[in-house]
């Protein structure tokens, strides 16, 4: 346990950050799993709506930083080439 203040600040800080990045990154995992669902089932009802909703997703996620922009990006540019196929 932190014996300091500001150590003890940093672990509340470290714990409500911690929940909002698991939040975010449940949250761009499901969005994509959600989509790859559709592209499976090729059902053309809602997928380009699934589609938008993972980039928001993994926009959201990039902007701060829970995953790296370049990560975000290899993964938009992968759902949609799944999308033209």
């Amino acid at each position: 346990m932190p014996i300091t203040t500001s150590a003890k600040k940093a672990l509340r800080q470290n714990r409500t950050r911690r929940v909002k990045n698991v939040v975010k990154k449940e949250a761009y995992k499901k969005a994509v799993k959600n989509y790859r669902k559709l592209i499976v089932a090729k059902t053309k009802e809602g997928v380009t709506e699934a589609l938008s909703k993972a980039f928001q997703a993994l926009d959201k996620a990039a902007k701060t930083n829970v995953i790296t922009k370049n990560k975000a990006s290899r993964m938009k540019s992968r759902l949609a080439k799944k999308l033209s196929k």
